[in-house]
């Protein structure tokens, strides 16, 4: 499980980062496009904006700057909803005893949802929790949902108002975890869905990962219709590691073409809870004690089993912010029209730091005509900042 075999712990230091020079030349093998085709399907989809910043560029001394503004998923103020959806539907498929039928959502509900209906149970800094608890709505399924009693109010309430069931632990993250997962274990018609893997649970944590490959597809079509090819630099906040697995899958894909240019990837973590930073460093898992911080999507303590390996080859810089920096990139994003809260804006932060370092700049690539993309993970309305 998260913190078992294999990982050890380590109390995270001062701010540094890590550059792996080799990671344009890792690949893997192509995500399915099985996902964006489901997710185009569902009812309320569409594409979040990717907004052009010439702000940014100009400060930031790059050609041009985009924001993947996930401020609304399927009417949740993240991203977490097309992972969450992708990852429950496939789960339910594979418990229907016809995995090779071609499964409606609302055939589901009536299968999963009537009688004694199925639990949905997760662990959550928030945003997830909220994703898995309103996707079981859907579905007319139960939710129970566990969270670390230092979130905001308002990410329980936010996971309360979708009708689930709500516990509260005295504990960081990773044990968090551990009691959702003995609960759903221990309790008959319930199923973990989880956004992070450890070993023997990594089926669902990559279907759910699969889901958030939409938001890079997205970026594609986006990017293509300004006339650019692809973008030379994209950076995304770092909790458990899911989401940047995603755009680490997308962009080091053996069929990936963006015009022949394999962008670098910057990861970006609270500075408290930097565990992927630590275990790139370290070059194997490591866990790190987590305290508090407004960046709570990001307060995770090991980097899920899954995203492990494909971040440790394929991703070229990871940085660690502190609460500070973060503070000042939500408002400097909130001056520019981005509704960006404390986790979204850690891109921006963590790209001020990476970019400010002459050496790193030119290990990346990175010239005053470079097209960045920053990925914004949730709205003020997740996570509000004050």
């Amino acid at each position: 499980m998260t913190g078992g075999a294999g990982v050890s712990a380590v109390t995270a230091p001062t701010s540094d980062w890590y550059v792996n020079p080799a990671a344009r030349e890792y690949l893997v093998e192509p995500v399915p496009l099985a996902a964006l085709r489901f997710h185009r399907r569902f009812a309320g989809y569409e594409p979040t904006p990717l907004r052009e910043c010439p702000q940014l560029a100009e400060s930031l001394r790059v050609g041009r700057v985009f924001v993947k503004e996930e401020a609304g998923r399927f009417g949740l103020p993240s991203f977490k909803m097309v992972g969450a959806l992708w990852g429950v539907y496939r789960a339910l498929v594979a418990r229907s005893g016809q995995p090779e039928r071609d499964w409606a959502f609302d055939e589901l509900a009536l299968r999963f949802g009537s009688g004694d209906r199925l639990t949905l149970v997760c662990a959550t800094d928030g945003n997830h929790g909220r994703a898995v608890a309103h996707t079981a709505s859907l579905l007319n399924l139960a939710a129970h949902v566990f969270v670390p009693e230092e979130i905001g109010q308002t990410a329980k309430d936010a996971i309360m108002g979708e009708g689930a069931r709500l516990t509260q632990l005295a504990a960081p993250y990773d044990e968090v975890v551990a009691a959702a997962f003995e609960k759903a274990s221990s309790t008959p018609n319930s199923l973990m869905i989880q956004d992070t893997g450890w070993d023997g649970y990594e089926q669902i944590p990559g279907w759910i990962v699969e889901g958030y490959s939409t938001i890079f597809r997205e970026i594609d079509g986006q990017l293509a219709a300004e006339g650019i090819a692809g973008p030379d630099l994209v950076v995304t906040p770092c909790g458990v590691g899911s989401l940047i697995q995603a755009a680490t899958a997308h962009y080091r894909a053996e069929d990936y073409l963006g015009g022949g240019i394999r962008p670098s990837l910057v990861s970006v973590e609270e500075i408290g809870s930097a565990c992927l930073l630590r275990s790139l460093h370290a070059g194997h898992p490591v866990s790190v004690q987590t305290g508090a911080t407004r960046m709570a999507g990001l307060n995770c303590g090991t980097v899920s089993s899954i995203a492990w390996p494909v971040l440790h080859g394929g991703v070229d810089v990871a940085v660690a912010v502190t609460e500070k920096q973060d503070y000042d990139a939500v408002r400097e994003l909130e001056e520019l029209g981005i509704d960006s809260g404390p986790c979204g804006a850690a891109s921006l932060a963590g790209l001020g730091v990476v970019l400010g370092d002459s050496e790193t700049r030119q290990a990346m690539g990175v010239t005053d005509e470079s097209v960045v993309v920053l990925i914004s993970s949730e709205s003020r309305k997740a996570n509000p900042l004050d």
